[in-house]
């Protein structure tokens, strides 16, 4: 009986399967079919560049994306969202991994920025003084960024 009741449940489980996750960049998500926006960050876009202290340019979005695809690793997100999506139609929420916010930590590591939420500011704060992230050398806004890749694209 013990033995029936194991492969039952191995059956069970084994029918479901994980969600799968996709870190677009640096602060979007798709798990299965939902497109996610990491509410109030702004991380660099993926093919945006910047320089460290020395000068050199490196590719900050995609070490912001890489960043969250780490953090993530093999497990899935618990992700909080808002009733209300972006002008592009995804879900705006925190997610989280092991009870620890993505959100937070890639403000705190200095991949992305806090964006029009003060929560995420003091911990903005902390990774600039501590030159993390972006703030080791200089770097273009990504809301600037993406403005100036919209005005080029126009012309």
């Amino acid at each position: 009986m013990k033995q029936l009741i194991l492969i039952a449940i191995l059956c069970c489980a084994a029918g479901v399967s994980a969600a799968k996750v996709n870190v677009v960049d640096g602060d979007s998500l798709e798990i299965d079919d939902r497109r996610i926006r990491l509410n109030g960050i702004d991380a660099p876009e993926l093919v945006q560049t910047c320089f460290d202290a020395d000068g050199t340019e490196y590719q900050c979005g995609y070490k912001a994306m890489e960043f969250a695809a780490d953090f993530i690793a093999d497990k899935q997100p618990d992700c909080r969202c808002l009733s209300e999506k972006d002008r592009y139609g995804r879900e705006l929420c925190e997610c989280f991994v092991d009870d620890i916010s993505l959100n937070e930590a890639l403000v705190e590591s200095g991949w992305a920025m806090s964006y029009r939420d003060t929560k995420f500011d003091e911990l903005q704060n902390d990774a600039e003084a501590h030159k993390r992230g972006i703030w080791q050398g200089k770097f273009m806004r990504p809301a600037l960024f993406r403005a100036l890749e919209r005005a080029t694209e126009q012309k």
